[in-house]
């Protein structure tokens, strides 16, 4: 999806009988181009009759709730599920990542599906575009505040996948997406991304509030870790000298 060298970039398809998913990722941000066009996407709606709300707009030109173009960040996308939506963009704003995803899922039954295969996307995404472990922190910390939320993301690209996540939330849906699938996405996410992730909100009144922060924090453990560091080139991080 990109020409230089020097970007760590990944494009993943992910299709099964119950999501179709297409997703590019930056982790240095930079353009990204437009997702390519296949059957399970362009014209799709037009072929089908579907205009559902849920459907992915038929050009990625189309400026959505979760877009935002700039010269350091390319970033747009679209599940279906807003308020996931909403995370995904806090994420990759706030991680400097530039990142393209768009959904098809089987959101008549229920929202599990498509925000569990939207993460495990984005895992293997993250490992794919990292490449070799080799010369990067490793390691990665952030508190994030969001009002009278605070939040702690603790992160370790391991290669030994383990997520553990206290979020403390009030109530069991944030717009149509069921609080449940923010630990079990996130889950899904350490385990395709082969990272060791701890998250906790740590104090907040608002369960929207509580998330943003969850994800800000998130974002800027992963920006920290996953960044390269100058004379440490082709270096393993590790006393075992294998990640």
């Amino acid at each position: 999806m990109t020409s230089d060298p020097k970007r760590r970039t990944a494009y993943i398809v992910r299709n099964t009988n119950e999501t179709k998913i297409q997703l590019s990722l930056s982790l240095d941000g930079g353009p990204l181009d437009l997702l390519p066009a296949t059957a399970e996407f362009d014209g799709y709606s037009s072929r089908n009759g579907d205009h559902s709300l849920h459907e992915p707009p038929e050009t990625q030109d189309t400026n959505t709730h979760a877009s935002q173009i700039s010269k350091l960040q390319h970033i747009w996308i679209w599940t279906g599920i807003g308020f996931l939506d909403h995370m995904l963009h806090a994420w990759a704003k706030h991680a400097g990542w530039s990142l393209r995803i768009r959904c098809r899922g089987d959101l008549a039954i229920d929202d599990h599906h498509t925000t569990e295969d939207t993460f495990l996307a984005l895992g293997t995404a993250f490992t794919t575009a990292l490449g070799p472990r080799t010369g990067i922190e490793r390691f990665g910390y952030a508190y994030a505040p969001l009002d009278e939320a605070l939040s702690r993301a603790v992160l370790d690209i391991s290669s030994r996948p383990f997520f553990v996540g206290d979020f403390g939330f009030q109530g069991p849906m944030m717009g149509t997406l069921n609080t449940q699938m923010i630990h079990h996405g996130l889950g899904s996410w350490a385990q395709n991304a082969g990272v060791t992730l701890h998250v906790h909100v740590l104090s907040g009144e608002n369960d929207h509030h509580r998330a943003e922060s969850a994800f800000k924090a998130l974002a800027l453990a992963c920006r920290g870790a996953s960044k390269r560091v100058a004379g440490r080139e082709g270096e393993v991080v590790s006393t075992k000298g294998v990640l």
